[in-house]
């Protein structure tokens, strides 16, 4: 592919368990037909962003049920993303549990215990599915954080001596538009300096290198006209210290008042070219099926959906596809 086209976009996450996007009260039927659009649009890896968050989770988690008092979710989504996942062919990767609780104030060993649990309970009971193929570690970072970065080192120990998986995690940047979502601001008027960022993530991946397999950061915090710059640091490092590295390619827009709205389109693109550019592996996206689906909610997602397969193209495989994707046509899982 010309450099001038970008890399493409082969990855997503789901994100069943919404923090801070409206839930688009998906069922069995909806999430078969968003896997045949991801399938038909070139998504050969999805990632579950977390089994749950504080009290609501995605699967009958004894642990979560009983420890956390978590409400019961009324369809097993682990059991229904990995059957999807086997049937379209694609590469499932687990995200583990984020209580939103232990670890935001300082808890790390609880919050690490708590998830070491329940990677015992996923692989026992769902770990011969044969689309299993990874870990996601769901706590973010944008800097040196001494407590999370042994819980990067904990749990993808553990992951990797208990199943021999790679392990993924997807921090964000310490730029201008690391705000919260909660909050009406955009931007911030001091960021973490780019030499500071390259020292903190040195020290970051020489810790994590044993434990951590592959490393995809976030795109969306930082000004576009920085983001090359950035992109070349997260490569570099990572080919000092032997880590894969992917591109989140973020879908939904930082930069409007209201959060959050599906990209646009030469945004995207631009930040696709930028990571071509700096040789990533593999571009990921969070996420498909809210930002860019043509099933999505949001009618703004089908045209960007529309954008891309205008600029990269479709196969005759893909043309295939598309023709089965008609209400009707789904089959059970």
């Amino acid at each position: 592919m010309e450099l001038t086209r970008g890399i493409k976009i082969t990855g997503t996450f789901l994100d069943e368990i919404s923090h801070d996007i409206p839930h688009q009260n998906w069922g069995v039927h909806e999430w078969e037909k968003d896997f045949q659009a991801m399938k038909a649009f070139g998504i050969n890896t999805v990632i579950m962003i977390r089994c749950g968050y504080k009290k609501w989770i995605t699967y009958n988690s004894e642990i979560l049920l009983g420890q956390e008092n978590c409400f019961r979710p009324a369809i097993d989504y682990l059991d229904l993303f990995l059957r999807l996942s086997e049937k379209y062919g694609m590469d499932f990767y687990f995200g583990l549990y984020d209580s939103g609780n232990y670890w935001v104030n300082q808890q790390y060993e609880k919050e690490s215990d708590l998830n070491r649990s329940i990677v015992d309970e996923v692989w026992e009971k769902y770990g011969k599915a044969n689309a299993f193929k990874g870990w996601y570690i769901s706590h973010e970072i944008n800097r040196h954080v001494p407590g999370v970065v042994d819980n990067y080192v904990k749990l993808g120990e553990h992951c990797k001596q208990l199943t021999g998986l790679p392990v993924l995690i997807s921090p964000y940047i310490d730029g201008k538009k690391a705000v919260a979502a909660n909050s009406s601001v955009l931007a911030k008027k001091e960021s973490t300096s780019i030499v500071q960022y390259e020292e903190e993530w040195n020290e970051v991946f020489d810790r994590i290198k044993h434990a951590v397999d592959i490393v995809a950061f976030q795109d969306g915090h930082v000004d576009f006209h920085e983001l090359q710059d950035y992109f070349e640091i997260n490569r570099r490092l990572s080919k000092k210290h032997g880590i894969r590295c992917w591109s989140n390619c973020e879908s939904f827009d930082r930069d409007m008042p209201i959060k959050f709205l599906p990209i646009k389109w030469e945004k995207m693109l631009m930040k696709l070219k930028a990571a071509q550019q700096a040789e990533v592996e593999k571009a990921i996206t969070f996420e498909f099926s809210h930002f860019m689906s043509p099933n999505s909610s949001y009618i703004q997602a089908h045209h960007l959906y529309n954008r891309y397969v205008e600029h990269f193209g479709k196969s005759v495989e893909t043309e295939a596809l598309f023709r089965t994707i008609q209400p009707g046509n789904s089959q059970k899982v």
